[in-house]
């Protein structure tokens, strides 16, 4: 048992039996990270330079922007070497940092998620209280708390995965050092892969039950409203997070909740690319689209630069 845990590095070879892909992937993935770069870091300069975004929904947006930043630039940029390398390998440290970097900062966006949506609750079940209950202190408790409990999910799955034997077997059929996808090398009793995953599962599930909660108050809340533009203003400020919710939860769902199989489908592979790709491209997107302040922001910013360019 001792000897199949001696591996020193993976082969990472998602997608690799389309090699006439691999340059069309690598630009694709090249654009999106540019891209991702470039609409987070916006956000987070626009929050920080607007006073009137200096609220608790726009301190989780910009948590939620720095998060997608980093999340992507756990995998992408190795990624890319990968597309264009021969020997599309990783050592067994480096294949460890990703997956406790990535699962950490994926678990973290879970909580983020469910903190944001607590937060729409109190703005707008308790509209009267929210100034005194949400303020400074608890958000930055509420983020804190949403990184560490992400972080230590991740250290604890990571360790107990990479602690188990492999069966003599360093092939990942998967782009990224992803855990169902390294789960399915280890050969040892099926209880500790269940165990593992039944964490993860639990850390994906609460969250999104907080999420689903908050909504069905919210959602009560709005109903009951005498204002159609009251209505219409509640709706707006929940559709952005709402659609992220939708968009995240949905591709994660399928591809920690599906029923497993030892061989990783195409599909699939496609799947967490998208997660892990065009969800964090959509983020910004949505949340500047969908918000009136946030645009308005952007533009008072923008000009302020451009009359001080001028004189």
């Amino acid at each position: 048992m001792g000897n199949y845990s001696a591996v020193t590095e993976f082969f990472l070879v998602g997608l690799s039996q389309y090699p006439e892909l691999q340059l069309s992937l690598f630009m694709f993935c090249l654009i999106m990270y540019l891209i991702i770069l470039l609409g987070n870091s916006l956000l987070i300069i626009i929050n920080i330079l607007d006073s009137h975004l200096h609220t608790s929904m726009y301190f989780f947006l910009g948590n939620l922007s720095f998060l997608d930043m980093c999340y992507t630039s756990s995998f992408i940029p190795p990624m890319l070497i990968i597309f264009r390398s021969e020997r599309k390998s990783i050592s067994f440290t480096g294949c460890a940092l990703q997956m406790v970097v990535s699962l950490g900062l994926g678990c973290t966006e879970c909580a983020l998620l469910a903190v944001k949506a607590y937060d729409r609750y109190m703005a707008i079940c308790n509209p009267l209280r929210y100034p005194i209950i949400i303020n400074r202190i608890l958000c930055v408790h509420m983020a804190a708390w949403s990184w560490i409990i992400g972080c230590v999910n991740s250290l604890v799955q990571t360790v107990l995965t990479m602690m188990l034997p492999f069966c003599g077997n360093n092939v990942i059929d998967h782009l990224t050092c992803e855990l169902l996808a390294v789960l399915k090398l280890i050969c040892s009793d099926i209880f500790i892969n269940v165990l593992i995953l039944t964490v993860g599962s639990i850390v994906l599930v609460i969250p999104l039950l907080l999420i689903f909660i908050s909504y069905v108050f919210i959602l009560s809340t709005i109903l009951r409203a005498n204002s159609t533009e009251g209505r219409k203003k509640a709706f707006s400020t929940c559709s952005a997070h709402l659609a992220v919710v939708i968009l995240f939860y949905g591709s994660a769902l399928f591809m920690y909740m599906k029923p497993k199989s030892k061989d990783t489908k195409v599909s699939d592979e496609i799947i967490g690319l998208s997660y892990g790709v065009v969800t964090p491209m959509l983020n910004p997107i949505i949340y500047s689209l969908r918000n009136k302040e946030v645009k308005e922001a952007v533009k008072k910013v923008m000009s302020r630069r451009l009359y001080s360019w001028k004189t």
